[in-house]
């Protein structure tokens, strides 16, 4: 028996939120699905506990099991106005919460850095439980911190977030370092040693061509999607797209409508009405720039005050197999868009 459908009937659950078709709902069963970004670990700083199913937020175990989602990144985000010990601290006990909850429903979810883990805990039936930090700032400049929360099973690290740090500039904060500084460069070529993800999202344009002028290692955007069709500087232009393709990485979409939608700017109202298909049409679009080996899913689940109104939270995933499906795409193109190309990412950088 396949070992989502051992998960979900340790829950005592059938399919009640899989896509409708047979073929649909059987090929998200079979895939890896792998999730790139979710800022679930804010609710757990809150005191949310997620082992059972809730109201709250986008995510929890359950309904990961239901969404068929195989392999979750949880994003490590401290707020740059916390500064020096007290914002490495805050990122620990984010880490160390996210265990936690591992260990708190053992049979259900447990923690991953690579993708021999990620395989292996598929086929018991586990959801994988992977690390991400999200924004550089965090490391305050030094090797030794990312260091750190490498031995701590971080796998990625967000260059930057919203805001200019002490190595990169960011899409929407101030150009200070035209790009990656020296230091920058250091700590992207640290990162390919130690074996650490470099993720492009939120990272300025600049930036964004430094750090693929310095990588030696495929790189990923955990959470973008696409500014030809809706242009923001947090979105990827079809050159960034190219060239994270020509690098070997992936382009993670992000299910923000706000960033799906040109016409929406209006959050909390208008943005809840966006469709499924436009979110679909930044899938489609990244691959037909960027080609099939370099599309992925980075959800910005519990970071986000919207998602595509069909979805209702992590449980509508099958809903993006189903839809592919209906755009022509075979189920072993299906596979890599849901979670194959981020995997074989995830391979080459840890080297497992």
């Amino acid at each position: 028996m396949n070992a989502k459908i051992i998960g979900l009937l340790s829950l005592g659950l059938s399919f009640p939120c899989l896509a409708q078709s047979p073929d649909a709902s059987r090929l998200h069963r079979d895939a890896i699905v792998i999730d790139a970004h979710s800022d679930t670990a804010l609710r757990l700083l809150r005191g949310e506990k997620i082992c059972v199913e809730s109201r709250s937020g986008h995510i929890d175990i359950p309904r990961l099991i239901k969404g068929g989602v195989d392999a979750q990144f949880f994003a490590i985000f401290v707020h740059p106005r916390v500064k020096g010990d007290e914002a490495l601290n805050q990122a620990r006990q984010m880490i160390q919460l996210v265990k936690q909850t591992a260990e708190s429903c053992p049979d259900k979810i447990a923690m991953a850095t690579t993708a021999a883990d990620i395989e292996r805990l598929t086929a018991q039936g586990k959801v994988a439980a992977l690390l991400g930090l999200e924004g550089g700032h965090v490391i305050q400049g030094k090797i030794d911190n990312l260091k750190e929360f490498y031995d701590l099973g971080v796998r990625y690290m967000t260059i930057t977030w919203s805001n200019t740090n002490d190595f990169a500039d960011a899409s929407d904060g101030e150009k200070k370092w035209n790009g990656l500084n020296p230091l920058g460069k250091e700590i992207v070529r640290a990162m390919n040693r130690m074996g650490m993800i470099v993720d492009v999202s939120h990272v300025s344009d600049e930036t964004f061509r430094d750090v693929m002028a310095t990588t030696t290692a495929p790189v990923i955007a955990s959470h973008s999607s696409c500014r030809a069709l809706r242009d923001i500087p947090r979105n990827m232009s079809d050159d960034m797209i190219r060239a994270v393709a020509k690098n070997g990485g992936v382009v993670c979409i992000n299910f923000f409508p706000r960033f799906l939608a040109e016409t929406l700017d209006q959050v909390n109202t208008r943005e809840r009405d966006v469709p499924l298909d436009v979110l679909i049409d930044h899938i489609d679009h990244a691959i037909r720039v960027g080609g099939i080996d370099h599309v992925g899913l980075g959800s910005d689940f519990d970071g986000i005050t919207a998602v595509p109104k069909e979805m209702k939270d992590v449980t509508g995933m099958p809903l993006i197999t189903e839809a592919l499906l209906k755009r022509g795409y075979k189920p072993d193109q299906v596979k890599k868009v849901l979670g194959g190309n981020v995997l074989r990412v995830i391979r080459q950088v840890t080297g497992k």
